[in-house]
């Protein structure tokens, strides 16, 4: 999460300021706690890495709303970071729900998988095997395993949900797969 190089001043409140130098004390006072939330909760590094910069982004973005009457900024922050958290349960629920819905297992690609796909990246025979691909499968793993986009970013762009963006990564890969003689 970077490193807070900012001399911390001791302030009865360590609230999130209005300018710059502010929201950095502010940061590098929480950071570790907000992190160490997080993982306790998720279980999963990135995740937790990923949630507590949503958090201050929507701390920074948000500061002007903070009122230190109402409370300490803490007490503000950990407020935000306890809806992130709250969302990403119900993105990570709806997504479960959805593959199930789908019959779709929810693909792991192995350090070999990754290795295999970047290699595949870099060859001809890569765009051979994405050309007779169906056009929305094509798109949808060009965005998604060469662009490295998230679902959702993809589900935005060509106006439709993050299950059938998986659907259609999902199917493509499969197809791919098969063209390949893999029995995966």
């Amino acid at each position: 999460m970077g490193q807070c190089n900012a001399p911390l001043r001791r302030q009865r409140r360590s609230a999130p300021g209005r300018d710059p130098a502010g929201f950095e004390e502010f940061y590098c006072r929480h950071v570790e706690s907000l992190l160490a939330f997080f993982s306790r909760r998720t279980r999963d590094a990135d995740l937790a890495a990923d949630l507590t910069a949503e958090t201050f982004a929507a701390a920074l973005a948000g500061r002007r709303r903070y009122r230190p009457e109402a409370g300490a900024a803490s007490a503000w922050l950990f407020g935000i970071a306890m809806n992130k958290l709250a969302d990403a349960q119900r993105r990570g629920y709806a997504e479960k729900r959805a593959r199930r819905r789908l019959g779709m297992e929810r693909i792991e690609l192995s350090d070999e998988d990754i290795a295999r796909i970047d290699a595949l990246g870099d060859s001809t025979a890569a765009s051979a095997l994405l050309e007779v691909l169906a056009p929305d499968q094509r798109d949808a793993i060009r965005a998604h395993v060469l662009d490295e986009r998230t679902y959702a970013e993809i589900a935005s762009e060509h106006d439709v949900s993050e299950a059938v963006v998986r659907k259609r990564v999902s199917r493509g890969l499969a197809s791919v797969r098969r063209r390949m003689g893999s029995n995966r």
